[in-house]
């Protein structure tokens, strides 16, 4: 009877340790057996993710740091004249002005971000500045600008003829007033294929951001995400890419996660924290996306129907997976230098 007696003490006591602990103990293995040694991995969001990766991977693939890789990734779609959603050239705000938003973080849990920054190509090179440089994590619009001219970054006009045509023809039937999304609602398009009423923002056709993760050789992980916005969002909006938590998490010990979309609505669930703490419990990449999308059908499932949001994460083992609300959503996955290496994938979704 006492041997049994002890067995049941010892047994609850084991529990109650577990229960205080939080992951699993299989989780907890996983991540002490990660580390050095580890095959390098980048992923991002969206089809431009394959060009942005080929930066990140001449980084990678020389040891490289990942939080390096991923600055130089993203910088690809800034610079791109042809991206209309990232960086130079993006779509300008409801007042005709270009504003840029960025965050970066790397394996140590340092953090920077820039929101509502204008005339600053590289918005995610700025934002690494402001975790490098200052006691601060965020700084926004005029103070952004201000600090980034200081640290040597040159001032520019991002809006380009292609970006300001389109803005003048949105101009000819939207409603000026102070309503949150009025841009979602459909307008005609006269001769000119810029916006239509299916490329809302937010939905399939605008992908209105890039985000990546890495995983460098030393088994350390970063992340960044960068944007120029919802196209002909009122003047000062700022969504869920420049918001540590929210468009970007990177937790060392478990993974990472970006997100992309509709900000406001990542923003409501914390949606990049949330991926990455459902994998500290043991969820796989894709299981853990697939339920912070569930979060957002649960609270809006109305609107979730109309627009588009998706994850992408990526954990300790080099393991990735995505989710999304629409089909369309897809990440490019990197691992070398050979086509065989480099792949898109496209994201599974609810509706």
């Amino acid at each position: 009877m006492n041997s049994r007696r002890n067995f049941l003490k010892t047994a609850a006591l084991g529990a109650a340790v577990l229960s205080l602990d939080g992951p699993s103990a299989m989780a907890q293995q996983s991540r002490k057996s990660s580390g050095k040694g580890q095959k390098p991995i980048v992923v991002s969001t969206w089809d431009f993710g394959i060009a942005a990766n080929k930066a990140a991977w001449e980084v990678l693939k020389k040891n490289g740091r990942a939080l390096d890789a991923v600055e130089a990734g993203v910088r690809v779609p800034e610079a791109d004249p042809n991206n209309h959603t990232v960086g130079y050239s993006g779509y300008p705000d409801r007042d005709g002005r270009v504003t840029l938003d960025a965050c970066i973080m790397d394996e140590l849990g340092n953090c920077g971000s820039v929101a509502a920054l204008e005339h600053i190509v590289h918005p995610i090179s700025v934002a690494r500045k402001v975790m490098e440089k200052t006691p601060h994590v965020m700084l926004v619009g005029d103070g952004a600008l201000q600090f980034a001219l200081e640290n040597g970054f040159r001032k520019e006009n991002l809006l380009t003829p292609e970006s300001e045509k389109a803005w003048k023809e949105w101009l000819k039937k939207a409603e000026y007033k102070p309503v949150i999304n009025i841009e979602n609602k459909s307008y005609e398009s006269k001769g000119t294929t810029a916006f239509n009423p299916l490329h809302l923002p937010g939905n399939v056709y605008n992908h209105d951001t890039i985000g990546m993760v890495a995983l460098d050789a030393q088994g350390n992980l970063s992340g960044a995400c960068t944007t120029s916005g919802m196209a002909f969002k009122m003047h000062g909006r700022v969504g869920d890419s420049p918001i540590i938590g929210a468009g970007l998490y990177v937790d060392n010990e478990v993974g990472a996660a970006t997100a992309t979309g509709v900000g406001e609505e990542v923003i409501r669930v914390v949606g990049s924290f949330l991926v990455v703490e459902l994998m500290r419990q043991g969820y796989s990449p894709e299981a853990a996306c697939k339920e912070a999308v569930m979060r957002i059908i649960k609270k809006k499932p109305e609107k979730a129907k109309e627009i588009q949001i998706g994850f992408l994460a990526l954990n300790k083992k080099g393991e990735h997976g995505a989710f999304c609300l629409q089909q369309g959503f897809s990440y490019a996955v990197t691992t070398g230098d050979s086509p065989a290496q480099e792949r898109l994938i496209q994201g599974k979704h609810y509706f």
